[in-house]
């Protein structure tokens, strides 16, 4: 079994984006409203496989906005563990940080802080969107620094999760696809995500109305098929991920939302 499924399978989607032309210096390289998140959220997923739980991950904003050059920010972060046997014989503690500037939504500075088993990663990228460009520091080789080209207005882990909950689901029709750039671990990708329309999903939290996002997939040794993750986001103003299910060739995976607390809105639960 690989031993990274259990904290990869949520992340595979938080990489949408939309290319717009950047502006000067000191200036946001775009503006995105949008009112679905602030500060002080925070979800927690509960990982199963099976009917094993297997890992815990934490999705969540600081209380209060911060600066980077020049830019306020929110500080966000996800991260991942696992828990009981898969604990014994994995030991995952992922982290992933970033401050995402509030106008563009951009990631200005994103760091890893890997721990599974006995791999080890810790990595700095700072973005230039100006430019599209990004430095990596890699602190677990000596601070050895690496310049990377990036696409126009590219996002990662962290900062993808939260652009996503600013496209506007309700505008979409079955079948409508969203290209998507994106950087992760020293490459750029390209990402289709094929909107699949409205279901009704039950959580550890409980039910909820959701939209269902499908991403397509490359041929790999990890999950079954081009369509084999299915991801929901929740059917109201706050457009939170509740639910992922993959279908991987070692069985399904969930991930499973089972608290939240800071929303900006309330949560559109099926009575």
């Amino acid at each position: 079994m690989n031993r990274r499924w259990l904290i990869l399978t949520p992340a595979v989607v938080l990489f949408l984006a939309a290319a717009v032309p950047a502006l000067g210096p000191g200036d946001a390289a775009r503006s995105v409203p949008q009112s679905s998140f602030g500060r002080g959220e925070t979800i927690k997923y509960t990982v199963h496989y099976g009917l094993i739980n297997g890992g815990e991950a934490t999705v969540e904003t600081g209380g209060g906005l911060e600066h980077f050059n020049g830019r306020p920010c929110y500080r966000a972060s996800v991260s991942g563990k696992t828990t009981g046997s898969f604990d014994f014989f994995l030991r995952i503690r992922d982290q992933w940080r970033a401050l995402i500037d509030t106008t563009s939504i951009l990631p200005l500075r994103a760091q890893r802080e890997i721990a599974e088993k006995n791999y080890r990663k810790r990595e700095t990228v700072d973005f230039d969107h100006l430019h599209d460009m990004a430095e990596v520091t890699d602190h677990t080789h000596e601070n050895a620094r690496t310049s990377v080209k990036v696409a126009n207005n590219t996002l990662e882990l962290v900062s993808g999760f939260y652009f996503l909950r600013t496209l506007n689901f309700d505008r979409m029709k079955v079948g409508d696809v969203v290209r998507m750039p994106g950087y992760f671990d020293g490459d750029n990708f390209m990402l289709e995500v094929v909107f699949k329309g409205r279901e009704v999903v039950e959580t550890k939290a409980g039910d909820v109305r959701a939209f269902k996002l499908v991403p397509r997939m490359p041929n790999n040794k990890l999950f079954r098929g081009e369509n084999a993750i299915s991801i929901y986001f929740s059917d109201d103003r706050n457009k939170i991920p509740v639910l992922f299910q993959a279908e991987m060739f070692v069985g399904t995976v969930k991930v499973d939302m089972v608290r939240y607390q800071g929303l900006r809105w309330k949560l559109n639960m099926v009575n």
